[in-house]
């Protein structure tokens, strides 16, 4: 039987740890240790983004630095975690060749599967039915008790998860940039609702080396290895003391992944199966070519730096379609790159969509308030030309003690934004419709084409234009959507009160923005008249 490291860090800062992936993994590829299984916590407690995440965008920094709670990035891409004291990191370093990575028939899903088998044996003697969940989650009847990530480096690859053994959801809450303004136990409950740890499954808290000691069987059992103890080795330790500064460093923190300045970016998003992606660019207008380009998001690469080396052969690049398209593809094919869930098409629809924000200029419309706007089976210049007819409006944005909150119509009193809007519409010519919930939304749709309607302006949430777009789309009628202010369904992990209709809390509309665009239409329809 073959025989792997095991290696027992203990609680170091997030830097040590971050630090320690990195020598462990390079030295790994160079074959000057063996196949590893690593144990690790945190002190003092840290928030870990994703390695083509955006610290700004994920991370209530303010809060953290308050809190003393670290932030620091991973080698692996993903999604940004909380990692208490009680979190108990795991991780295999390991050759491809020896998990099989390089079978024609082994899928990047069939990897992840396989690395995560070990932490599903583990909790199983614990008590604990565990099983995988596509793409990189272990879940205990639907919510998730571990999630993973992994990245490469030559031959070597690295993957590491976090088992929840107690989970502090109100911390979490207010260190990630999850906007609830007010902490309710409703929104703990949704937060429980998706996720467990240890202690509420087992109804106690277990011996941290009870389960360290568990999950080193189910790692032999998965691997048909034999786990022997070790320490870091010399050049380990030396190698962690000469690269500790710069994983404490702003510059690997932020690794120049800051959100480009407001005035000169323009920005998409979208939700693939392989995760959300956000462009943001900053352009030339005048050569109208791209000076610098950011990608984000809690996607996974391979290999992991691969986003940064795509950012670079967009910059100067003239912002054309089809030259986009050319350096998209050449990149991925020249680079084996590999996003799972994410296709090279995708990812040039996203850059462009992200380009065309310029149109809104020529309509009064800033580049800034143009981040706020998503369209669906149109472009801006399209739909301003030909107009639309229809504004349809959130519920959530009434008071929740509004007698309109759960029926259209509105009394216009002045205690919210959709009176305004109503007003705007009604003066506009525009048919105002309050939207009740999801299936309300989609039958709406489907009458106004039926009905000849041209076109549709309305306000919704980013996180519901993400997870609705090719629904929205398949209607086929276009129409445009307008970022909504606020805490929203998405934001506190509630959509589905929101497709049910009974989301209680409220929101606010981008009255202004709205206000511009509505103008726009009118001028169109003036100028066709």
């Amino acid at each position: 039987m073959k025989e792997w490291r095991l290696l027992d860090t203990g609680r170091r800062s997030a830097a040590e740890n971050m630090a320690l992936d990195d020598v462990i993994l390079e030295r790994r590829a160079r074959g000057l240790i063996p196949n590893t299984v690593r144990f690790l916590q945190f002190d003092p407690p840290a928030v870990l983004v994703g390695y083509h995440q955006a610290v700004e965008h994920e991370v209530r920094i303010e809060f953290c630095q308050k809190r003393g709670i670290e932030i620091n990035r991973r080698l692996t891409g993903g999604g940004a975690i909380f990692f208490d004291q009680k979190s108990l990191g795991w991780e295999v370093i390991a050759s491809k060749a020896e998990l099989g990575a390089h079978h024609p028939l082994f899928s990047q899903e069939g990897i992840f599967k396989k690395m995560c088998q070990g932490v599903i044996f583990g909790l199983q003697m614990l008590g604990i039915r565990a099983d995988f969940r596509p793409k990189n989650d272990i879940e205990v009847d639907g919510r998730k008790i571990s999630g993973t990530g992994g990245t490469e480096r030559d031959e070597a690859f690295l993957f590491q998860g976090t088992l929840l053994v107690d989970f502090d959801v109100e911390t979490m809450l207010h260190a990630l940039r999850i906007p609830v303004m007010k902490l309710k136990d409703k929104e703990i409950e949704s937060v429980k609702e998706r996720v467990t740890c240890l202690r509420w499954e087992l109804g106690y808290t277990p011996d941290l080396e009870g389960i360290k000691r568990t999950l080193i069987e189910g790692f032999e059992k998965a691997f048909k290895i034999s786990l022997v103890e070790n320490e870091l080795s010399y050049d380990e330790e030396k190698l962690l003391r000469d690269r500790l500064d710069f994983f404490k460093s702003r510059e690997w923190v932020f690794l120049e992944r800051r959100p480009l300045d407001d005035s000169a970016e323009v920005q998409a998003v979208t939700k693939t199966p392989g995760g959300l992606v956000r462009v943001s660019l900053a352009l030339d207008r005048r050569a109208n070519i791209i000076k610098s380009a950011l990608i984000t998001g809690d996607f996974f690469v391979f290999p992991s730096r691969a986003i940064l080396d795509l950012e670079a052969r967009l910059k100067g690049t003239i912002c054309d379609e089809d030259e986009i398209r050319r350096i998209v593809y050449d990149f991925f094919a020249s680079r084996k790159v590999r996003i799972p869930g994410v296709t090279p098409d995708e990812v040039v629809e996203l850059i462009y969509e992200a380009v065309r924000k310029t149109e809104y200029e020529a309509f009064g419309i800033s580049l800034t308030e143009a981040n706020h706007i998503y369209t669906v089976n149109s472009s801006a210049k399209t739909l301003f030309d030909n107009g639309y007819d229809v504004l349809l409006l959130p519920y959530c944005a009434k008071l929740p003690s509004c007698v309109y909150r759960k029926k259209d119509g509105c009394s216009k009193c002045g205690k919210c934004s959709i009176g305004e809007a109503y007003e705007l519409a009604e003066e506009a010519g525009l048919d105002p419709i309050t939207i009740l919930n999801f299936e309300h939304l989609m039958a709406t749709l489907k009458m106004l084409q039926q009905n000849g309607v041209r076109g549709y302006i309305g306000c919704c949430c980013e996180g519901f234009y993400c997870k609705h777009l090719d629904e929205l789309e398949a209607v086929s009628l276009p129409g445009i959507l307008i970022d909504i202010d606020d805490q929203t369904c998405y934001d506190l992990g509630r959509e589905k009160e929101a497709l049910d209709g009974t989301f209680e809390s409220q929101t606010e509309l981008k009255i202004g923005l709205l206000s511009k665009l509505i103008e726009n239409n009118s001028k169109g329809k003036k100028e066709n008249a």
